[in-house]
């Protein structure tokens, strides 16, 4: 009983990790597939570098991305981090 005892502050501690460590990222993690998934031609991406730019096509693990007017990238598509926003074409004034 008194060996039960003391493990019961290791479990504790290690659920605690559980809730507080690895299901968030879990979480994350199925977020960012599906967000992966879910990209269309035509919208304003974010890779995981920086670099924002418009989908122009789309296959099973790459895409091509317009950084500029007549620049094309061939990206993986798990390099994608998040949607930005359709291109509309306008150029907003800061």
């Amino acid at each position: 009983m008194n060996d039960l005892a003391a493990l019961l502050p290791l479990a504790a501690i290690l659920a605690l990790f559980w809730f507080m460590v690895i299901r968030p990222q879990q979480r994350r993690q199925k977020e960012v597939v599906s967000l992966q998934n879910s990209i269309q031609v035509g919208q304003r991406v974010m890779m995981s570098a920086g670099v924002f730019g418009t989908i122009t096509s789309i296959t099973d693990d790459r895409a091509r991305l317009e950084i500029a007017p007549g620049t094309e990238i061939e990206i993986a598509r798990a390099a994608i981090a998040k949607v930005d926003a359709p291109a509309t074409g306008e150029v907003e004034d800061a």
